[in-house]
């Protein structure tokens, strides 16, 4: 699945967590991303970075997939705050989401 904001393809790859092991693994214990450039975890409003290998870019996204906050660069071994308008979120390796990518914008995802 692919991942757009725009013009920018955020992703080409994306992996759905939608079950709850696949929500709570995350991407905990990973080295990278194997087989995907992004995963979208959904529901969720908060993560963490606990038990990651590598730093992450975060993008907390409404139900109409609008971009509700942005963390840029999440270390290992963090806690997002509540974002209660959030009700998924797609993460990234840190520095591959575009500079131009703003709270408001919508992402739009294609099979």
């Amino acid at each position: 699945m692919i991942a757009k904001i725009g013009d920018s393809i955020i992703a080409n790859n994306v992996k759905i967590a939608s079950t709850t092991i696949d929500r709570m693994i995350g991407l905990m214990f990973k080295e990278k991303m194997v087989g995907f450039d992004a995963l979208l975890i959904e529901p969720c409003n908060s993560i963490h970075t606990f038990f990651m290998c590598y730093a992450i870019d975060v993008v907390f996204l409404n139900k109409n997939y609008e971009v509700v906050k942005i963390i840029r660069n999440m270390k290992p071994w963090r806690l997002s705050a509540i974002y209660f308008r959030a009700t998924k979120v797609l993460e990234l390796q840190a520095g591959t989401l575009p500079e131009n990518v703003s709270k408001g914008d919508k992402l739009v995802m294609h099979v």
